[in-house]
């Protein structure tokens, strides 16, 4: 077998003059081995050492930064200077200082871009909601941990996380920092990596602690029952579906809707937002709001200001006289950022491997991880327990004759045999020799040596009930219960955005300008679209089509309804009547492939008017199937004037029927046969592109040919071609049940 070339190896030579005119040697490389050799290791650097957060909550360059401001004991001391931290942290962080201090900025107090802050700032360092108010340079502000950081460090020197060697192997740094709480919960975090990004919203802290808690005694508890909604630091009103959320919680995507909080001032006539959105600025807001007034979209504003001060945050907004603030905000909060979403993607590490998990996957991650934090504290404690008790053992058999271990020492001629010497006068080891032979002459007195075996029983005991917690996982669960309690007392605070239910919140629609007035439609077979008023039709009822080319549909409706267009594409395109123009019988009238810009060789094939959407579309295939779909499966909240996937592309369709109501009707296939049957026999499908049931069973070299309303046939035998249950052969037509006797009655 061939050895395979390294990409050095398969590369090719190329000399190419350069702007001197010396031969340059350029090495030529496909591109599948540039990206495995040069971009792959970049790729997966970004996405494992960067930009996407792990189980604690936090980013690396976080950790470190917050690691660094424990090293310098800015847990319990005063403020120091941001610059001098910064420097600090460059020895575990390799990047520059302004990166590091952007980090700093992001989790300070006075930028407030998260519910519990890790960092307390003194100075300028910005508001998350402004996008003009910069921060200050390192040099002018001041920092120090928040009480908060105790519960992210505690018993980090008791084993509970591994440590790695920073860049440069000269420290040692966490891989994890132990917080007592879910923090990954708490904290909202971002990132954007190499093909994935991450985005996690906060929660209350209160409310993430009392569901791991339930989860802790129950992994199948109800989380929407203690874990409400999302929590943001600058408030406002969480517009709550309670299906979106429970699809957050269970898949780990979705979106939120947040809207600002305002209050109106009657005696001055203006508008106060005094909270808005996460996911925007105040700068966007006015901005947005002073297009509207310029287009004379927003004529009920007067003027519109930042008023914001140290106070907080406040817009305000002047109205015009006689003006109804509610509905304006109803149509701010349409039109501009005063309402938005946030788009959830639950992306975290674990073990390395990025997954995007919901909000009770991640619970399970943590716990879990927490549980081997405390199980590895309790074997360090445990393990620090042994070590002393046995020092004590061995200083308990000196008690039993202290003047014997005096007359040892004293006669031991070197020093290096003093330890020997007491391991074999006592018969301990070489740890409790040591021990021994370390106490202080002061120390060689009964009573000492007393006080200090008599703490021999309380080490067992204490050995004892350490390893019993690791021998029972519900204890382990109860101590991790004990610190999410004692986390909740010190720290929960209420809530800061209210939660108000999606259908308690009123909708703004604009009123629509457009005239409304009785109509006549007409579908040619080849595509020609006609609007006729009955004024004009009353004037010309004959319609002029192309030749060869006639009537395909018609109907009676309004100015303002929508239609749909169904083609033999499988797409169907949307748009208002009132998109037409007027055009009378005698013209060709619109011709629909070029006037809804379709794609070439698309042609419409049916009509439909949707109204309210209550109705069915039946589609029938040549293959025998039909497909009952549900009108409202077209519906879309947004202005979508094309969708794909209309029908089942499975077989060529025949017949499209525009259901209101169930009838019967009568199928024919090429064989002939014909077959009666009711349309309650098929089940309605909320997916548009279902290949539907089989109706009329067909031999193999015939299909389904037409589909009609029952009262539109010439059957006469009922009896003959009227079935129960689908799928059926049906019977072969009768010269009497035939089209030709239909057209001789009429």
């Amino acid at each position: 077998m061939p050895k395979k070339k390294t990409p050095q190896e398969g590369a090719k030579k190329v000399n190419n003059p350069n702007v001197m005119g010396l031969r340059a040697e350029v090495l030529e490389q496909p591109i599948t081995d540039t990206l495995e050799t040069n971009y792959m290791p970049y790729a997966m650097s970004v996405i494992v050492s960067r930009a996407i957060p792990e189980i604690d909550g936090f980013k690396p360059s976080h950790r470190k930064l917050l690691y660094t401001m424990y090293e310098m004991g800015l847990l319990t001391k005063p403020r120091t200077k941001s610059a001098n931290i910064v420097g600090q942290t460059m020895r575990l962080n390799p990047h520059g200082d302004a990166a590091i201090y952007e980090t700093m900025v992001r989790l300070s107090k006075g930028y407030e871009a998260l519910l519990h802050p890790f960092v307390d700032s003194k100075g300028n360092f910005g508001k998350v909601y402004s996008r003009d108010m910069a921060y200050a340079a390192s040099r002018y502000t001041e920092a120090k941990l928040s009480p908060i950081c105790a519960e992210l460090f505690r018993d980090i020197d008791q084993d509970t996380v591994d440590f790695i060697d920073n860049y440069d192997n000269t420290r040692k740094e966490p891989t994890l920092l132990p917080t007592t709480f879910p923090n990954i919960l708490v904290s909202a975090n971002q990132g954007i990596a190499v093909g994935m990004a991450s985005q996690l919203c906060g929660f209350n802290l209160g409310e993430v602690c009392d569901t791991t808690a339930a989860f802790l005694k129950n992994p199948q508890c109800d989380l929407t029952a203690t874990l409400l909604a999302p929590d943001f630091p600058t408030g406002g009103q969480v517009i709550l579906d309670e299906a979106v959320l429970r699809e957050i919680y269970e898949t780990g995507r979705g979106t939120v809707k947040i809207r600002a909080k305002y209050r109106y001032v009657k005696a001055e006539n203006l508008i106060e937002i005094y909270e808005i959105p996460y996911t925007t600025t105040t700068e966007a807001i006015l901005d947005k709001v002073a297009e509207l007034i310029k287009t004379g979209k927003a004529k009920e504003i007067a003027d519109m200001r930042d008023e914001t001060d140290l106070n907080g945050l406040k817009l305000t907004i002047d109205l015009k006289r006689g003006t109804d603030p509610d509905k304006l905000m109803q149509k701010l909060f349409k039109t501009t950022t005063l309402q938005d979403t946030l788009s959830c993607n639950f992306n975290v590490l674990i073990a390395g491997m990025p997954r995007v998990m919901g909000v009770r996957e991640l619970l399970e991650e943590w716990c879990a991880w927490r549980t081997e934090c405390v199980r590895r504290r309790v074997w360090f404690v445990m393990n620090k327990k042994k070590e002393k008790l046995h020092l004590l053992q061995g200083l308990r058999k000196i008690l039993l004759d202290i003047d014997k271990a005096i007359r040892i020492i004293r006669e031991t001629e070197e020093e290096a045999m003093v330890v020997p010497n007491l391991m074999i006068g006592f018969g301990i080891d070489e740890v409790q020799a040591e021990y021994v032979a370390e106490i202080k002459l002061r120390n060689i007195n009964k009573e000492y040596i007393l006080k200090r075996t008599e703490e021999l029983e309380n080490l067992r005991d204490e050995i004892d009930d350490l390893q019993d917690v690791l021998d029972k996982p519900q204890r382990v669960k109860k101590i991790i219960t004990g610190e999410l309690e004692s986390v909740k007392k010190k720290y929960a605070v209420p809530r800061r955005t209210e939660i108000v239910y999606s259908h308690e919140v009123e909708e703004y629609r604009e009123e629509d300008e457009t005239p409304d007035y009785p109509i006549h439609l007409f579908l040619s077979r080849e595509g020609y679209f006609k609007k006729i008023t009955p004024q004009s039709l009353r004037m010309a009822a004959e319609q002029k089509y192309k030749e060869e080319d006639g009537l395909s549909q018609s109907f009676e409706t309004t100015n303002r309804a929508e239609i749909m267009f169904f083609t033999d594409r499988c797409q169907v395109y949307k748009c208002r009547l009132s998109d037409f123009g007027d055009t009378k019988a005698s013209a060709m009238g619109d011709y629909l492939p070029t006037k809804l810009s379709m794609d070439d060789g698309e042609h419409v094939v049916y009509a439909y008017l949707p109204g309210d959407y209550a109705g069915h579309l039946i589609f029938f295939f040549e293959n025998g199937k039909a497909a009952r779909v549900e009108a409202a499966a077209y519906q879309t909240t947004s202005n979508r004037r094309k969708l794909t996937g209309a029908y089942s592309d499975k077989s060529p369709l025949v017949k499209v029927i525009d259901l209101r109501e169930d009838l019967e009707l009568a199928v024919y296939s090429t064989e002939p046969r014909a077959l009666i049957f009711n349309t309650a026999l098929l089940s309605p499908k909320a997916t548009r592109s279902t290949q539907g049931v089989q109706v009329m069973t067909l031999k193999p070299k015939y299909h389904l040919a037409d589909v009609r309303p029952l009262e539109d046939t010439g059957i006469t035998n009922l009896g003959r071609y009227r079935c129960r249950s689908i799928p059926a052969a049906g019977a072969l037509v009768r010269e009497e049940d035939g089209d030709d006797k239909q057209m001789q009655l009429l």
